[in-house]
């Protein structure tokens, strides 16, 4: 269990996602350039056996904006996506509707 201070620590977001593209000698690995209105980042996402970088191109997806950078393959992954688990298996979430790029999710 966790106190609710501790999850309002997590700056969750929505975050449009502009570019994709395989990470070179992986197979789970893309890296994504996302928009967040005020700002753009470059994410690692192991989401290559589901999704292809067309598919994702456009998609509104929320973000943990405030976790530790982490440099995978060479590239520093500023963030992480959330996703659905489904048979070990990532599903991307978005909003219901289209929102602006870097609105809050509480």
């Amino acid at each position: 269990m966790i106190t609710f201070d501790d999850f309002k620590k997590l700056d969750i977001r929505i975050g449009k996602i502009l570019a994709a593209e395989k990470v070179e000698g992986t197979e789970k690995l893309l890296k994504l350039e996302i928009d967040f209105g005020f700002e753009k980042r470059e994410l690692v996402a192991g989401i290559a056996e589901i999704y292809q970088p067309e598919q994702v191109i456009g998609k509104e997806i929320p973000v943990l904006m405030n976790l530790e950078p982490k440099t995978i393959r060479g590239i520093v992954s500023q963030g992480m996506i959330l996703a659905a688990d489904v048979e070990g298996k990532p599903v991307l979430m978005h909003p219901g509707k289209e929102v602006p790029p870097g609105s809050i999710i509480r």
